[in-house]
C-alpha cells in the first residue's frame, strides 16, 4: 500500500511538472508572438533562446499560461462522479463543546462520517483513509473549549488548507433555530465574493466535501441551502432549511452551525506531509497601510 502510494504520488509530481513545463514555454511563445505583432522589445532569455524561436515556426499551438491551468487535478478525477466519503475527527482528548461541534460539522455534510481519533496519529490517521478509499479528512482543533481551527485535507496527495474559525454558535445557542432531526437531504451550495485564483481555489475546496444536487425536474418542495460568503478574506457560513408554503414564495429557517472561516494557508501534499510546498499563506504583516483582499 505504501509503495503504490508513493508511485502515485511521484507520477503526480512528473504530470504536474510536465504541466508546469509545457506552460512556460506556451508562455514564452505568447510573448514572442506579441512581441512580432507589436514590436515591442523583448526580454533577453526568451529573445536569445534559439530553440524557441526555431521551434515557433512549426508550431504555434497554445496550451494556456500558468494562471490558465488547472494545476491541481486530483479533483477532476471523481468530480461529479462519485460522492465525496469525508471523515471528521477532531485533535486529541476533545472537550464536550468541540465533540458537538464534530457532530454539527457532520450533519452538515450528508455523506460524511465522524470518527472518534483517540490516540491515533496522523500518519496512521491518512494511512488508513487511503486504504478505505475516503477523499478529504477534515481535522478540527480547539483552545480551551473553544472550536478555534479546521485543517481540510483532499486525498491522496492534497492539497491541505487550514483555516481559523470564528464566533463559533452551535444548533443549541441559536436563537428561534429549528430543532429536531436535521435533514440528510444533499444541499444546495451558495458561494457568493470570491472573484481572486486563491478564491476559486478555496471554493473547489469547499465544494468538493458536499456530493453534488440530483437533476431537478420541478420546483422542490423543501431542502437544504448552505452559504458561503466572503466578506473581506472571512468566509461566513451558514447553514438554513427552506419548505416551499406556496408557488411563489417559501419560509426559511435557520439550522446551524453558525461560524466565520478564514483561510491562512494553502499547502501541497496530504495531511501528515509537513515539508509539502506552500501554495499560499496569510502574511499579516504584507501592506499594512491598506487592506487588500486576497480571497
Amino acid at each position: 500500500m505504501i509503495r503504490r502510494q508513493n508511485r502515485q504520488r511521484r507520477d503526480y509530481l512528473y504530470r504536474r511538472a510536465l504541466l508546469l513545463r509545457d506552460a512556460e514555454i506556451s508562455e514564452k511563445r505568447a510573448k514572442l508572438r506579441e512581441s512580432l505583432a507589436t514590436g515591442k522589445p523583448l526580454d533577453r532569455a526568451i529573445a536569445n533562446d534559439q530553440q524557441l524561436r526555431k521551434d515557433y515556426a512549426y508550431d504555434e499551438t497554445s496550451a494556456g499560461t500558468k494562471d490558465q491551468l488547472d494545476l491541481d487535478d486530483e479533483y477532476a478525477a471523481l468530480s461529479g462522479i462519485v460522492d465525496p466519503r469525508v471523515l471528521v475527527t477532531t485533535s486529541r482528548s476533545p472537550s464536550s463543546r468541540l465533540a458537538s461541534f464534530s457532530k454539527e460539522i457532520r450533519l452538515l455534510m450528508p455523506t460524511a462520517i465522524r470518527l472518534n481519533r483517540g490516540n491515533t496519529i496522523l500518519p496512521e490517521l491518512v494511512r488508513s483513509c487511503n486504504s478505505r478509499g475516503l477523499s478529504d479528512i477534515v481535522v478540527l482543533h480547539e483552545h480551551r473549549g473553544t472550536p478555534t481551527a479546521m485543517t481540510v485535507s483532499h486525498l491522496p496527495h492534497g492539497p491541505t488548507v487550514s483555516f481559523s474559525l470564528h464566533n463559533v454558535v452551535l444548533r443549541q445557542d441559536i436563537p428561534n433555530s429549528l430543532r429536531g432531526t436535521v435533514s440528510e437531504s444533499y444541499p444546495h451550495l451558495i458561494f457568493e465574493g470570491f472573484t481572486t485564483p486563491v478564491g476559486q481555489r478555496i471554493v473547489k475546496v469547499l465544494k468538493h466535501l458536499f456530493p453534488p444536487m440530483p437533476p431537478m425536474t420541478g420546483k422542490p418542495k423543501s431542502g437544504r441551502i448552505v452559504t458561503f460568503k466572503n466578506v473581506d478574506d472571512i468566509i461566513e457560513v451558514r447553514h438554513h432549511v427552506f419548505v416551499r408554503t406556496s408557488y411563489d414564495s417559501c419560509e426559511l429557517s435557520e439550522v446551524g452551525p453558525r461560524m466565520s472561516i478564514r483561510p491562512f494557508e494553502i499547502r501541497r501534499g496530504s495531511l501528515e506531509n509537513k515539508e509539502g510546498d506552500v501554495e499560499w499563506h496569510l502574511n499579516q504583516y504584507t501592506r499594512t497601510s491598506k487592506k487588500k483582499n486576497y480571497l
